[in-house]
């Protein structure tokens, strides 16, 4: 049995959390994926894998290990897509890490569209609204929603984002439209907890200067669709997703406030390590979300 087959036997049981969830993942048993780990281990000289009858952990050596034979199969697949390529020939695995906020919102579909377009690729996504280290936990390519910062990553732009102070008429007509953002403090404030800002919501100030606001209010969540369901029922003011508070902006189910304070420049990107061969899978995909997201404008 040769090395390679060994170590995307390792790379599966580690990135799938465990044997048994990387049998079902690939498709071999747990007897012959414990058996390539372990002739790897022998190979190496080295144990990878502290193993119970319950759970597995890593070794020092095996974190090590993970990292630099990730990067290597990824190379050699990138260089087998990129020959596929010449050929007309793209397929493959696709591990997508995108935020929630992005696929439960109506822009997910461009994931479902593009499933349906290239049925030869496999689009793994992985929904967490952290921001996922790609190259030590093995990811292709991110969505981001964000500013970025400087960053070893190269990012696609999709499409410019930005947030939305909401509220429904009738909160409004009961509790008054806030002149400044410091107004907000003495409302009752609806809590998205995936934004990056909790309980301290940005705002340009008098000067343009960037300040924050304390806010609180009846309700805290880890979900804009909640926050957005909140808003409508008259519950409280909220920042929302432009993506998101749209469809109920323009039909005046909320209102917007303090447009002119709100901070400017974040965007929705595809970002991907830098490689010496993209994969075609990736170059596809990418290109299919610029495409999307350019239709959805015009």
């Amino acid at each position: 049995m040769d090395t390679l087959t060994r170590m995307r036997a390792f790379i599966s049981v580690v990135e799938a959390e465990g044997f048994s969830a990387a049998t079902r993942k690939i498709g071999r048993s747990k007897a012959l994926l414990s058996k390539y780990v372990r002739e790897l281990e022998d190979e190496l000289g080295a144990l990878l894998l502290n193993r119970t009858t319950r759970q597995f952990s890593l070794t020092e050596a095996g974190h090590t290990y993970f990292r630099r034979a990730s990067e290597i199969i990824r190379e050699i697949d990138s260089l087998a897509d990129s020959v596929r390529e010449s050929s007309g020939d793209v397929k493959g695995r696709i591990k997508l890490s995108a935020p929630r906020t992005f696929a439960d919102a109506p822009i997910g579909q461009s994931l479902v569209d593009f499933a349906q377009a290239h049925p030869d690729i496999v689009l793994d996504i992985n929904l967490d609204d952290r921001f996922v280290d790609l190259v030590e936990e093995g990811f292709d390519l991110a969505i981001r929603i964000a500013r970025l910062e400087n960053s070893s990553l190269i990012a696609r732009k999709l499409m410019p984002f930005s947030v939305k102070v909401c509220a429904s008429p009738d909160l409004i007509s009961r509790l008054g439209t806030p002149q400044r953002p410091q107004d907000l403090a003495s409302l009752p404030c609806i809590i998205d907890t995936n934004g990056r800002w909790l309980s301290n919501w940005p705002f340009q100030g008098d000067n343009g200067e960037l300040i924050t606001v304390p806010v609180s209010g009846p309700i805290e969540v880890n979900s804009p669709l909640t926050a957005r369901a909140a808003a409508l029922a008259g519950l409280g003011y909220t920042i929302l997703p432009d993506f998101i508070a749209e469809p109920d902006i323009e039909a005046g189910r909320l209102k917007t406030l303090l447009d002119d304070r709100v901070p400017t420049g974040a965007g929705i990107f595809a970002v991907y390590p830098h490689r010496r061969y993209l994969p075609a899978k990736i170059r596809v995909f990418v290109d299919f979300l610029v495409t999307w997201f350019k239709d959805k404008r015009a």
